[in-house]
């Protein structure tokens, strides 16, 4: 059925830019590779009765023996470990946990106790509080089908959220046991699901728990972690290893617009070093929702920055369907849709930075 409806999901199959770009990812898809969670699993780590300080140490050295061992395995030059008594993936967890104790997953660092209850900005506790999870079939062709789970609360207050209901607990949302996730997520790869996708409002206060429910998947599923990109250094360690592809938004292209907008203090520095490091560790897409008015001060330097730190060959996906949503009338310029002068501008300035593989 998904085939008839997303005939492009073939199609990419045989794109030999979106391959190249994503090449790990497609050997995954068709196990001829291992997710990273998985080689994760089989990786050694002593971490008992240290501190914070000193695990995030072994953690960061571990990091750098790791990618060699992927790059090893990838290559058939050696065989994958035995699973691990304590995994660098437990090591994860654990880091993420004390995190948990003072949270600082996002930008924001609110410094509370979500393992007590305690709540801030997101809105995010210590449940793992899910909208909906379904096979999707909307998202870029090389991911359809997609298991998706959308998680409830977001770091971000984006006043055009299409996803408003979601990232801003207008629904009670359901709260889910984590091993529950997990065979879901098995379930989704038996029947075909090309990935597990992490999304919201953002998956980036669950990060925690994301990370428990990889070490309960048993199936080789590729994991997508799609976020607004404006999560923390510390998140970006946990995530560097673990994540297969990151989906990336790259909304604004400084941050006057990030403040107005969606409420995003210093979004510009913590969107460039994210995407930098996803593309240190690990496959990249980027979605850039183009707004309104927003091209030259937003659209252009965006895709210039990728052009000249990502390089030319990076997936992007320009994404036309704005539409006004939830809090949108009160920002001028977002009270209607792209007209087709906009459109051909960004064809055009994503052509002039020299950008080979991007989408519409």
């Amino acid at each position: 059925m998904w085939r008839a409806l997303r005939p492009d999901s073939i199609k990419v199959l045989y794109d030999e830019k979106c391959r190249k770009s994503l090449s790990r990812y497609f050997d995954i898809i068709f196990d001829k590779k291992l997710a990273k969670f998985k080689l994760l699993k089989t990786f050694p780590a002593e971490f008992q009765d240290m501190d914070s300080a000193k695990m995030w140490k072994i953690h960061n050295n571990l990091l750098k023996e790791f990618k060699n061992y992927v790059k090893e395995v990838d290559s058939g030059d050696r065989k994958p470990k035995e699973p691990a008594k304590i995994s660098l993936l437990d090591l994860k967890i654990e880091l993420a946990k004390n995190i948990l104790k003072r949270c600082s997953f996002c930008m924001r660092a609110c410094a509370v106790n979500r393992l007590e209850g305690e709540t801030k900005y997101c809105g995010c506790d210590s449940n793992f509080s899910v909208s909906t999870m379904f096979d999707h079939y909307g998202e870029e062709p090389e991911l359809v089908p997609s298991f998706t789970v959308f998680t409830l609360g977001c770091t971000m207050k984006c006043l055009h959220c299409q996803n408003w209901t979601i990232s801003q607990w207008y629904e009670p949302g359901t709260l889910y046991e984590l091993e529950k996730v997990a065979r879901q997520a098995d379930l989704a790869k038996v029947r075909g699901c090309r990935n597990l996708n992490m999304v919201g409002g953002d998956p980036t206060p669950y990060l925690y728990h994301w990370l428990k429910i990889s070490k309960a998947i048993n199936e080789n599923i590729a994991t997508v972690w799609n976020s607004n990109s404006y999560y923390s250094y510390p998140s970006s360690q946990l995530l560097a290893e673990w994540a297969d592809v990151y989906l990336l938004d790259f909304k604004y292209g400084n941050n006057d617009c990030a403040v107005r907008i969606s409420d995003a203090p210093n979004y510009w520095e913590a969107c460039t070093r994210n995407h930098l490091i996803a593309k240190e560790h690990g496959e990249l897409i980027i979605r850039i929702l183009v707004l309104p008015k927003h091209i030259e001060c937003c659209f252009r330097p965006i895709v210039e920055w990728i052009a000249k730190n990502l390089g030319k060959d990076v997936r992007v996906n320009v994404m036309w369907q704005y539409t006004p949503h939830w809090r949108a009338n009160e920002v001028p310029e977002l009270r209607r849709r792209l007209n087709s002068d906009e459109m051909e501008q960004t064809i055009r300035i994503a052509k002039e930075v020299g950008l080979e593989n991007f989408i519409t």
